[in-house]
């Protein structure tokens, strides 16, 4: 028998003080009789009112792809799924065969719906999904009703990207030199109350009285947890009453394992770089990198010795106040009779070095930003008084992961190869969107360490995109062409010298090369990015009607641009461009980008949801044949590096006319994507 067992064997200390005295709930009969809390579900799955959580979209897994392209395998590990040598058997297992692929799903909240654990079966044909595998039963096609789909991936505890991410702990697999000082130090007699310690209480009581000052707190651990997770920070009788009540509450319905394991997972133990570290676990890794299960009796007493006063007794800053408290804990240790007088002297004479570790983020900052904004704009109010959300995205965290990876090699690759660059502020942004809804799958607005409120490239950084805009030059001359007689694929464009009158003076543009070619196709013209030609096409339908094309597609141009913006000589932010190009992959509609699918009351409660939102603002039939230019620039022209084996790619790329911007702009398949 485990000393967890033997302890919540005692008998459990009833309560039923009747007045609220210096400072402390103490809580009338009738309070007890207030309506239960919601039916008992996992600790760790559920929120408290005041606890948020961003989510990734849920991932689809369609027949007719293999598990390899989508990357089945990885995706999972990401999410904390284990690979099992046979059929699961529990939640968050999965098993990749030759003929079957089995995934038992874990318990999860998605597409504004709580689902079920669930065993599925994806049959497999060399490595391709054919079906659903039931057993004993031949493989079945997937029907819509039975669309597959990957749990969400946890991307943040908190809107403002100011949250380390978590390390959990599981309460059984952790040494008690560990979490027996947290007890030490806060609550010696957890497993012998029942929510609340009137024994505590009155103790606390006395010495305030005494003190005439609050010098002591009786608030047990469950009431720290229901305080922290539910309440808000007020000292008020109401609110101290509440506490009480929810906690009798909480020790009905969950065990003392369950609530102290959640407890120790939830626990604020400081501010370090900004971000804010909740969890034994995180502390460990943050201040003495190292896993919890590793810490020493001494380090644990010293995290245990923190949650008093976070901050001001932190290894990292007064390590002297920190040892004094950590000493205090280790003696009431030896007290308790939980650590014997030598290993506790042992302890007490080490010393306390922190050997700190950044502490982690899971997402990004940037993408985080734009997630709050979102949801804020709707549900302002509600972040104001501090309650909690949950927040599912469009994410999708793969993408997200390997845009991010993708980027940051690119950068560091460009600075070995070209030494002028190791100096430079060298900065790149990616976004990807989902071409037929206009969901944010990934943005990548700038360095994954970035702290929370920098700069967000994807949609604050204005630059000149150069060529990128030529397809909308181009689309104009497709639709409309200023009400005169569109163009073709094939109409012939002149690529000679062209003068055009401007308020400074004759414009006269040139090619990237310095060379006319005399007449070529408007396909080639684009394809190879002539600026005479995309000039030309745009003077004969007309500046003005260009213009405006612009601006329906989303582009932002000046009250009156110069002639010159039809070569990309404006600025746009590379989200800006995004949209914009989701006219080719609609066909014909623009497409409002949204990172958010929904948001809800920590309790599942709706609050809001985000509906794909979209304009017409060209023929769909002159938008196709655009895209189909766009191919031609990825097969035999300037954007010939974007091609993918197997996939319809439509790009185009541009630059800045002192090349120091560089462009890529188009959709592959269902996705639209702009890297800057």
């Amino acid at each position: 028998m485990t000393l967890l067992t033997r302890t919540r064997t005692r008998t459990r200390t009833r309560w039923d003080v009747a007045r609220y005295v210096g400072g402390f709930a103490v809580v009338p009969l009738t309070l007890i009789l207030m309506p239960a809390l919601a039916a008992a579900a996992s600790l760790e799955d559920t929120l408290g009112r005041n606890e948020t959580r961003v989510l990734s979209a849920p991932v689809p897994v369609p027949a007719g792809c293999t598990v390899e392209q989508l990357a089945l395998d990885e995706r999972l590990e990401a999410t904390g799924y284990r690979r099992v040598h046979q059929r699961p058997t529990s939640p968050g297992e999965y098993f990749h065969g030759r003929e079957v692929y089995w995934l038992y799903r874990r318990a999860c909240r998605a597409s504004g719906h709580d689902h079920d654990a669930e065993l599925i079966g994806l049959a497999l044909d060399r490595g391709r999904i054919v079906g659903l595998r039931r057993e004993g039963r031949s493989p079945q096609p997937i029907r819509k009703e039975d669309e597959v789909w990957l749990e969400p991936q946890l991307l943040s505890e908190s809107l403002a990207g100011d949250r380390a991410e978590r390390v959990r702990l599981d309460l059984s697999a952790l040494p008690e030199r560990v979490w027996r000082p947290v007890l030490a130090a806060e609550d010696a007699r957890f497993f012998e109350h029942g929510g609340v310690d009137a024994r505590a209480t009155a103790r606390a009581v006395v010495r305030n009285l005494l003190a005439f000052r609050v010098v002591e707190g009786g608030s047990t651990i469950t009431q720290q947890l229901v305080k922290n997770r539910d309440l808000s920070p007020r000292k008020t009788l109401g609110r101290k009453a509440s506490e009480a009540v929810r906690a009798v509450e909480l020790e009905k319905e969950h065990s003392k394992e369950e609530i102290l394991e959640a407890y120790l997972n939830t626990v604020y133990l400081g501010h370090v770089g900004g971000v804010a570290v909740h969890g034994l676990g995180t502390a460990a890794r943050v201040y003495f990198s190292r896993a919890a299960a590793d810490l020493t009796l001494a380090e644990a007493a010293a995290l245990a010795a923190m949650i008093q006063g976070p901050n001001r007794l932190s290894p990292l800053e007064d390590a002297d106040a920190l040892r004094g408290r950590r000493d205090w804990v280790l003696e009431r240790m030896e007290e308790l009779g939980w650590a014997p007088a030598e290993e506790v002297a042992r302890a007490k004479a080490s010393p306390l070095r922190a050997r700190p570790a950044a502490p982690g983020r899971r997402a990004p900052v940037h993408l985080l930003s734009w997630v709050r904004e979102e949801v804020e704009r709707e549900e302002g109010g509600r972040s104001e008084k501090g309650r909690g959300f949950l927040v599912e995205t469009t994410v999708d965290p793969l993408l997200q992961a390997v845009a991010q990876r993708a980027t940051e090699e690119h950068l560091e690759a460009l600075r070995r190869r070209h030494r002028r660059l190791r100096d430079s502020s060298l900065a790149a942004a990616v976004v990807l969107l989902d071409a037929r809804t206009g969901a944010v799958l990934a943005a990548v607005g700038g360095p994954a360490d970035d702290p929370p409120g920098a700069f967000d490239r994807v949609r604050s950084a204005r630059r000149q995109p150069g060529s990128v805009v030529k397809p909308f030059v181009v689309l104009e001359a497709m639709d409309e062409c200023g009400r005169r007689d569109p163009l073709t694929p094939s109409s012939r464009i002149a690529d000679e010298p062209l003068s055009i009158p401007a308020a400074g003076g004759a414009w006269e543009p040139r090619n990237f090369d310095g060379r006319f070619l005399g007449p070529v196709l408007l396909r080639e013209a684009l394809a190879e990015s002539r600026n005479v030609p995309a000039v030309r096409i745009a003077r004969w339908c007309g500046f003005d009607a260009t213009a405006a094309r612009f601006r329906r597609a989303g582009l932002d141009l000046p009250a009156t641009p110069p002639p010159s913006f039809v070569l990309g000589a404006v600025e746009e932010t590379p989200l800006a461009v995004a949209r914009a190009f989701t006219v080719f992959a609609t066909p014909g509609r623009v497409l409002e980008p949204h990172p958010v699918a929904r948001a809800s009351a920590p309790d599942g409660r709706p609050l809001e949801r985000w509906r794909p939102s979209s304009k017409r603002v060209a023929d769909p039939a002159a938008a196709y044949i655009v895209r189909d230019l766009l191919r031609t620039a990825v097969e035999e022209g300037t954007a010939a590096a974007g091609s993918i084996a197997g996939v319809e790619v439509a790009a185009k790329t541009g630059s800045s006319s002192d090349l120091r911007d560089a462009w890529f702009a188009g959709h592959a398949g269902s996705v639209v994507a702009v890297v800057w």
